[in-house]
């Protein structure tokens, strides 16, 4: 039976009880955001209306590999870290959705024109993907995704995200500090400082494909200091508290000097 596990409360819900859910596998497993405080009873259909459900798949144990397709790569997600580094245990609302794993299987590859290109990521190699690309599985018993090629931001090769290698058109970028201050002088909160769009490009990657296969450079290139898309890409923690970015190419309006 398909259970809804809901972070707030230690209540389960069968979802066959909900039209909603009706057509989920029941092997499927259902995760929920936090909804606040819940009383036993108090959950109808409406409560779950505009929700958007996201169930991993459950792959069958009479399946013992995964073969991905065209430019589509099989990922191992990492473990969600439970503890913070001074040991307190973090409730499952506080653990921050990975953003990485290890590359398992990968398809042939794609053709573009005449040129038939194979994946630029190698079984075994740690990346980082985008927050919400690909589609969960859950498989031998660990959880892995499946996702396009293109979904992949870059290869790390290190436990601390400032070595991002960036692939295809992603440029990486090391995020500038917040102003502490207004015009006038006054103070910043933290809640009131004004996210920026303003950094420096760390890396990037070798380009995009044009019709006939070929690399295209970026226009930007490690060093420059630019100005984003604010609301455009992923964003990073350093081991040390730097903030960085990683967007495409596109999503860079300007270099400023």
């Amino acid at each position: 039976m398909a259970t809804s596990q809901l972070t707030a409360s230690s209540m389960t819900v069968s979802v066959r009880n909900l039209a909603s859910f009706e057509g989920l596998r029941p092997s499927s497993i259902v995760k929920f955001s936090s909804f606040g405080s819940l009383k036993p009873g108090s959950l109808t259909q409406r409560s779950f209306k505009g929700l958007v459900v996201k169930a991993a798949t459950v792959v069958a144990p009479k399946y013992t590999s995964i073969k991905p397709l065209g430019d589509r790569v099989l990922v191992k997600i990492k473990e969600t870290e439970g503890k913070t580094e001074g040991g307190i245990l973090l409730p499952t609302t506080a653990q921050s959705k990975p953003q990485g794993g290890e590359v398992v299987a990968i398809g042939e590859g794609k053709t573009i024109g005449k040129t038939k290109l194979e994946c630029s990521v190698k079984t075994g190699a740690q990346v980082i993907y985008s927050k919400y690309a690909g589609t969960e599985l859950e498989f031998n018993g660990s959880n892995h995704l499946i996702l396009k090629e293109d979904d992949i931001v870059g290869i790390l090769e290190t436990d601390d995200i400032k070595d991002l290698k960036p692939l295809n058109d992603r440029v990486f970028i090391k995020v500038a500090e917040a102003e502490e201050k207004t015009a006038g002088g006054l103070l910043l909160t933290e809640s009131s400082k004004e996210k920026p769009s303003i950094g420096t490009v760390i890396a990037v990657g070798p380009g995009t494909l044009d019709e006939e296969g070929n690399r295209k450079p970026l226009s930007v290139a490690p060093g420059n200091t630019v100005l984003y898309s604010k609301y455009a890409g992923n964003d990073f923690k350093g081991n040390d508290g730097t903030s960085y970015i990683a967007l495409r190419a596109s999503d860079v309006m300007a270099v400023l000097s």
